[in-house]
Parts: structure tokens; sequence; C-alpha cells
């Protein structure tokens, strides 16, 4: 492995250290794996497509995201975006470090007591310029930069090169003058959210402090503004993949449900089921990922605590409606009363898939998770177990889910094709029992689990 010297710093991958004329100059991880892959390609202008797969390889991020990595490291690199000595940004492309001098050696060789190579000194008459014009209280200046909402794109952007600057400066000084802004509650919100990105931030409490309800309400506008593409895309992603889900099932239950002895039903039953199975699904699906979308990027202490709230609202919200919609079209249009349920069972398999998709992401920072291979193939797994406990509880307590609400309106209307009587034959009981009614359930709550989270964890093309 080579560390490499560029200007007065230093650069070792192996110690994860950049030093600047023997100084620690801190990074946070993934901010200082940018550096090193920038400057590994320092030979050509890398896409932001290729820095996302390779530093951010287990998350997804937004461009925001990548933006204020390169706003840090130009930061900490004493580097001016338009005039870049390290780092250059190409216009809809990525960035390049430009750097011409980078000297590579081997990270076994002993460190040399200079570690710069060719340094700038600034002119003595630039310094004292510089000195003159340096702020007398550096610190209201920059508290005066986060004392409003921004109105601009820039503005949000400028405010967060603001707010970690304070951090660096000093995080307590920046909250005990916090009270004579003129929105305090955003000032604290804006350093509460920036704190994840600045090694050098202390602690930003929000319960307990003067208008912590108003800090909270800014934290999450803050937060969701960077993050709206990402949650819209894993929203849709969540709904692809439990229709996908809903409607396999619905045709592995029509199979069976054709070759179960004494069925009526006839292949016919095959596109019926599956098309209710994706719709089922793909609305569950919607209502879950959108609380799981929504929770995780609004919350980055007690993520899983938060996933799991954000699935049970979702599920919850979606599957009241479906109940009360389904009831009332049963009513009206077929004068069927048959009970169905929808929102007890949306919290409880949202919770459990939350709580199963959270706990197997534990690990997973500076972003929304996105693993690959088996890592994702595990996600699946933990999501799936968790929906089909969770579904097997409800089963047990005699509510049904989409198999046994299908089953329970043939019943009603003499749909005979739909009767899920003969799958009971198949396992030994004489009809739609308590064990058939676990086992479908079971089953559903398998393949939406997956599904789920499979669509969750989509990366996506970018």
């Amino acid at each position: 492995m080579s560390r490499y010297r560029f200007s007065d710093f230093v650069l070792s991958p192996r110690r994860r250290l950049l030093l600047r004329e023997g100084r620690e100059q801190p990074l946070i991880p993934r901010y200082f794996d940018l550096l090193v892959f920038l400057i590994e390609h320092r030979g050509a202008a890398v896409h932001r497509r290729d820095i996302f797969d390779a530093v951010w390889t287990d998350v997804v991020v937004s461009d925001s995201a990548l933006s204020q990595a390169v706003r840090t490291i130009r930061r900490v690199l004493d580097d001016d975006p338009r005039e870049p000595r390290f780092v250059r940004t190409v216009s809809r492309h990525g960035y390049q470090f430009v750097w011409p001098e980078v000297v590579e050696e081997d990270e076994s060789a002993e460190w040399p007591p200079d570690a710069g190579t060719s340094r700038v000194p600034r002119p003595a008459a630039v310094a004292t310029a510089v000195a003159v014009a340096a702020p007398a209280d550096p610190v209201a200046v920059l508290l005066a930069q986060i004392a409003n909402p921004p109105a601009t794109a820039d503005e949000e952007e400028e405010q967060r090169d603001a707010a970690e600057r304070l951090h660096a400066a000093g995080t307590a000084e920046a909250l005990r003058r916090l009270p004579d802004l003129a929105h305090p509650a955003f000032a604290r919100a804006l350093l509460r959210d920036t704190r994840w990105d600045t090694p050098e931030a202390g602690a930003v409490p929000i319960f307990g402090t003067p208008g912590s309800a108003a800090v909270v309400w800014h934290l999450v506008g803050i937060r969701m503004r960077r993050t709206a593409s990402l949650v819209r895309a894993r929203w849709a992603g969540a709904a692809a993949g439990g229709a996908l889900a809903g409607a396999a099932g619905g045709v592995i239950g029509g199979l069976l449900l054709i070759a179960a002895p004494g069925s009526d039903a006839s292949p016919a039953v095959l596109p019926v089921l599956a098309a209710i199975g994706a719709a089922c699904g793909a609305v569950a699906a919607a209502g879950i990922g959108a609380g799981l979308a929504v929770s995780e990027s609004v919350t980055r202490s007690w993520r899983t605590a938060g996933t799991v709230i954000g699935g049970a609202l979702g599920g919850g919200i979606v599957g009241l409606a479906i109940e009360l919609l389904s009831r009332w079209s049963l009513d009206v249009l077929v004068g069927n009363h048959t009970p169905v349920g929808g929102g007890i069972e949306g919290v409880v398999i949202g919770a459990a898939a939350a709580f199963g998709y959270g706990t197997a992401t534990r690990r997973s920072q500076d972003g929304t998770p996105a693993p690959r291979g088996r890592d994702r193939a595990r996600v699946a797994f933990a999501t799936a177990m968790a929906c089909a406990v969770a579904a097997l509880l409800i089963s047990i307590t005699g509510r049904p889910l989409v198999g046994g609400t299908i089953h329970a309106i043939a019943q009603a209307s003499a749909g005979r094709q739909a009767l899920l009587s003969p799958l009971g034959r198949l396992i030994g009981e004489p009809g739609f029992g308590p064990i058939t009614a676990a086992l479908i359930a079971t089953g559903e709550g398998l393949a939406f689990g997956s599904g789920l989270a499979l669509g969750l964890t989509r990366r996506g093309a970018r």
C-alpha cells in the first residue's frame, strides 16, 4: 500500500491519516476514502457515478452529500473552488485531483521529517491583507449566516459550510450564543444535522432545550429537502418489489389450488390471483416503504427504532385505508358484509418488516442502505423472516391476510373457484382450517418481506 505526499500534506491510507506539516487533519471515514479515491485516479476526471460506486458502496446518498464531502475536503486542504489547486469540479461529470506533484511512496518506508514536497507559502502582502480583513469575531459572522432558513439551494450549501466551520471552531460556544439569533431553532437543527459530517463536532442536544419541537420540525425539513429524490426512488422500489412478490405469490397459490384434490379452480384463477396479489403487495409495500424511506432519511440517532415507528405508521395508514375501502366496496357493490382486516395487520407487518430490515442494516452509515450480493440477500432474508413471524402471529389470532380474505369473500359470494379449502386437503385438513391459514399467511409474509427488502435496497441508475 502506498502513501501520498503533495504540497505540505501526507496522506496515509493504511494508517488512515491526513497530515499537514505533521499535524493530523480530521476527516470522517467516507470523506477520507473519497480523497484517497481522487488521488488514486488523479490522471482523469472521475465521474460522480464511479465515486458513488467506489466510496459509498453499501449505501445510497444524494448528489448534495457528494458536494458536501468535496466542500469539506477543500476546506481541510485550504483549497479554493474558484481557483482549485487540489480538487477541480468537472461540470456535469464529476471531480479531478489536479495537484501536479504527487509523490507516491511505500508505506513501509520511514516517514520523512519534512512531509512537504513543494509548499506554497502565502505572500507576506496577502497574509497581511487577510489578517486585516479577518473579522474580530468569526463565530458571530458564521452564526449570522445560519440565523435564517435558506431561500435557495446555493444559500443552503453555504449555510452548511458555515455550520461545519462553527463545529470546528467549537460546538459549545456556538450553542451558547444561539439564543441571540433570529431563528435559534433552525440554527440548532442545522448544527445537529452537520455534526455527523464534522469529526470535531460536539454534542448538539435537542430535547430539553428551548423550542425543541421547532428544532425537530426544522431538522426533519432539512433532511427531507436533501433526500427527497432518494425517498421517492426507494418508495417506488419498495412498491415494485411488493408488487412482484405479490404476483409471484398469487401465481404459486393458484397453481397449488388448481392441483389440489377436489378443486374447482380453472387456469383462469391464475391471472386473477396474480393481479390481486400484485395490487395488495404494491399498496402495502408502498405504505410501509414510504414510512421506512422517510424514517431512515430523517433519523440518524436511534435508527432502528425510527424505522420501526415509520414502518408501523406507513403500514397502519395504508392498511386502514384498504380496510375501509374494501368494506364499503363489498357492501355497496355486492351486498357482502364479510369482515376485512387491514389496519391492525398493517401496523404489525410494517413494524416487523422495519425491525428485520433495520436490524440487518444497522451498520450502514452516512446514507440509506443499499447492500450488494450476499449482504443484500441477508437483508432480504431477515426482513422476510420477520414478516413471516408477524404474519403467523396474526393468523393465530384469527385475523386473515390476503389469502384468508379471498377465501372469506369467496365463501360469502359463492365464488367456488377462489375457495381455498382444497389447499387444506393437501396437508390433511378437511378444509380451510387454522393450519392451512397459518401456512398461507406465513408464505405471504415470506414473499412480501423479501420483495419489500429487495425493492428498498435496489441501488438504481444515476
